[in-house]
Formats: C-alpha cells, sequence, structure tokens
C-alpha cells in the first residue's frame, strides 16, 4: 500500500501534512525512531537517496541510510486510505503483463477478433482506463492546486 498512497498523493498534490521537521537521520535495521511521529501515523520522507515517499510508524520497510532531509508528518483521511486499498487492488488486475489496459492500442482487429478500449467523452488526453481515470470522482474532493501546502 505504500506506493499506491505515495501515488495517491502525489496524483492530488496533497499529502495531508500537519508538521515538517528538517532532520539528519540515521536509518538502521530497517528502521529509525523519532519523537514526534505517533504509532500507526503516516509520514512522508523528502530528501532520502533510498526511502523518499509515504510510510507508516513505525516503518520497518526502510533502507539503511544517513541522509539531510525532512520528515513530514501526516494526518491521511481513513477514506483515502481505504480508497488506497481499492485502487491497489484494480491496479494490480488491470496492470498486470497480461491485462488488455496495457496494449498500446485503442483498438485493434483482425480476422474475427476485434476489441476497443474505452475512449475520453472529452477527447483529451487522459488515458479513461487509468487508476486516476477511474476513481476521479472519489479523488476530486482531494486535489490540491501545486505549491499550496
Amino acid at each position: 500500500m505504500k506506493k499506491e498512497l505515495t501515488d495517491i498523493c502525489e496524483y492530488l498534490n496533497n499529502y495531508f501534512w500537519r508538521t515538517k521537521r528538517n532532520v539528519k537521520l540515521t536509518i538502521s535495521n530497517n528502521t529509525f525512531t523519532v519523537d514526534f511521529l505517533q504509532q500507526g501515523q503516516y509520514f512522508r520522507i523528502v530528501g532520502s537517496l533510498f526511502n523518499d515517499g509515504v510510510h507508516q510508524y513505525p516503518a520497518t520497510d526502510l533502507a539503511d541510510e544517513e541522509f539531510e532531509g525532512s520528515i513530514w508528518s501526516m494526518a491521511v483521511p481513513q477514506t483515502i486510505i481505504d480508497l488506497s486499498a481499492k485502487i491497489k487492488e484494480w491496479r494490480d488486475k488491470n496492470e498486470a503483463a497480461d491485462s488488455d489496459m496495457l496494449s498500446p492500442f485503442n483498438s485493434e482487429s483482425f480476422g474475427n477478433y476485434s476489441y476497443s478500449k474505452g475512449s475520453s467523452a472529452t477527447g483529451g488526453t487522459t488515458n479513461p482506463n487509468s487508476w486516476q481515470s477511474v476513481f476521479s470522482a472519489q479523488l476530486a474532493p482531494y486535489r490540491r492546486l501545486r505549491n499550496i501546502p
């Protein structure tokens, strides 16, 4: 779910951040300890070579390193956490190597076989079969403009 939550927050331009701390952090044995994150709280690492992204505290899946960067404490709404599980399920099914969704073709036919993917009603460039399009109505209330905290 870490990847989905990171992707969702990036797409929304909303990391639901509460505080940002600049830190010199040592990650050892795949984890670290700080006094400002609560058990189960989501946080974002920025400025790391190996661990940038959204994690849940205490994270035990981090690569060992020492870096100077930021940790953003987050208050992710439960609806986004629930939605990230649905998006992961959708992506696992529809972005698999054998999925028709990954075909570079919008339509194809030969012999007695043909298929067409869905298309955008507005004629835009957004892929109507992407997770962003499929879940756009549920994600819309959380979207933020760029460069606004």
